[in-house]
């Protein structure tokens, strides 16, 4: 069922989607004259790659710097690549990883292979299933970019800050999922365009309803300011990447 959802859902929204998609190309392309696709490399389930569809939102060759978060303020960003990320638009795109089964509409979100690698084995457990477009990760930390503004190395602050709560959020999915809560996560993620206090408010009801732990729920308010945290399976705060 989930499969053939996935199917419908993206196919329909590529159609409906095309009139603000197809523009969004050409401008791309008339800034650089170069590709208006980025195409990131991502780990998906057990841990196979597979080449994910995004609106290009950086300068050309902007990977080659290293650094794999991206915070707001990145210089990297193009002037439209703000308008990209403002309105989520890169995310339309990977529908058609969607469509071809590299994805799903729900899941766990893909990560590049530098921070796969240094998964946790209770971490691992996010690979054994696809990834998708959202989560309840994705609602709680649509801000990232936010998070991340101004840091000094984005790779550790993204590991310290955002992967210990990313991590549970999908874990909790992963041991919950099912096709109502699927629709819910949708919902909520639409809702969350255009207030996140009510969607987030949703989100933490059914985080209560599946019994998660209290600090998760704390956290996934946004309330209070992210502090660094071991990932989960660990007591050690990440320090680097190696």
């Amino acid at each position: 069922m989930k499969r053939i959802i996935d199917i419908i859902v993206s196919l329909f929204g590529l159609i409906l989607f095309s009139p603000i998609i197809v523009p969004f190309i050409i401008i791309i392309f008339l800034q650089d004259f170069s590709s208006p696709f980025y195409i990131a490399k991502r780990v998906g389930k057990n841990e196979e790659l597979f080449k994910m569809i995004k609106l290009r939102s950086m300068i050309i060759n902007a990977d080659k710097s290293g650094v794999d978060s991206t915070s707001s303020n990145d210089m990297r960003i193009t002037k439209v690549g703000k308008l990209i990320r403002k309105f989520k638009l890169d995310e339309i795109t990977q529908l058609w990883n969607v469509l071809i089964g590299d994805m799903s509409l729900v899941g766990p979100r893909p990560n590049v292979k530098n921070e796969t690698d240094i998964y946790t084995v209770e971490e691992k457990k996010l690979l054994k299933v696809k990834p998708g477009i959202t989560d309840f990760a994705s609602i709680v930390f649509s801000d990232e970019g936010e998070i991340l503004s101004n840091s000094k190395n984005p790779d550790i602050d993204y590991n310290q800050l955002i992967r210990p709560w990313k991590s549970r959020l999908g874990l909790l999915y992963v041991n919950n999922m099912n096709f109502i809560l699927d629709i819910k996560l949708i919902l909520y993620t639409v809702l969350g365009i255009f207030s996140k206090k009510k969607a987030l408010n949703f989100l933490i009801k059914d985080l209560k309803k599946i019994k998660a732990n209290n600090k998760i729920i704390e956290v996934s308010k946004r309330v209070n300011k992210l502090i660094p945290y071991p990932p989960p399976g660990s007591n050690k705060i990440i320090k680097r990447r190696c």
